[in-house]
């Protein structure tokens, strides 16, 4: 993708969708900690799913330690590794408790020395909650950026930082939404979807799919 034509996808993804939010459910800053952690290698309906069974059991640091890991684990393990999962969020409110005033911490150095919360993570945090221009790069953004030619990396560290280096500063904090809704919906892995793809001509991919009752262009 020529540099020319980086700010016009994505004035065309925010005019498809000029306010993106994440698919997690949460309506506080732990909440949406504690829901990214969960989501590592689940899909958002899964989390969504098992902490609607949760947070309105349990949805402070606090709530968490005092319900014990067997009862934390019985509300999470519809969710893939939920038993690792329940052990990182169980260490990650007693350190929240202990060190932060049950705060969720601002910086990433703070947020990645919790259990269970690696970079991808914290970039979350960040972004949705603090409103950070992170780049959370996960398998969609990874698969978005090499595709379309906006940000080619061979690791998702080296893809954040061509991000970050490449996205303008105006679409900095929505643009990896876009991106992530961009790849989950149109832009799939085994065959992208190039016929509904509001952006598909600043794309490098070459031959562009067409629609089932079309043929290739």
């Amino acid at each position: 993708m020529k540099p020319s034509q980086i700010t016009p996808f994505f004035a065309t993804l925010k005019a498809a969708n000029p306010s993106p939010q994440t698919e997690l459910e949460y309506t506080t800053v732990f909440e949406l900690l504690a829901a990214v952690l969960l989501s590592a290698q689940a899909t958002d309906v899964g989390v969504n799913k098992a902490t609607r069974r949760l947070f309105p059991v349990a949805n402070t640091p606090q709530a968490i330690l005092d319900l014990g890991l067997e009862g934390l684990e019985g509300h999470i393990k519809t969710i893939g590794l939920y038993r690792s999962k329940a052990r990182h969020l169980m260490q990650t409110c007693g350190i929240l408790v202990e060190r932060h005033g049950s705060q969720v911490p601002r910086t990433r150095e703070e947020l990645e020395a919790l259990p269970g919360v690696g970079r991808k993570t914290a970039n979350v945090v960040l972004n949705v909650a603090f409103g950070q221009p992170t780049m959370a790069v996960d398998t969609h953004i990874y698969r978005v950026s090499n595709r379309t030619g906006l940000a080619p990396g061979k690791t998702p560290l080296a893809v954040e930082m061509q991000l970050l280096k490449r996205v303008p500063a105006e679409y900095a904090v929505d643009s990896h939404h876009w991106l992530i809704l961009l790849g989950r919906y149109v832009c799939q892995a085994r065959k992208p979807r190039c016929w509904e793809c509001v952006v598909s001509s600043y794309c490098d991919f070459s031959p562009k799919t067409a629609s089932p009752t079309q043929g290739a262009r």
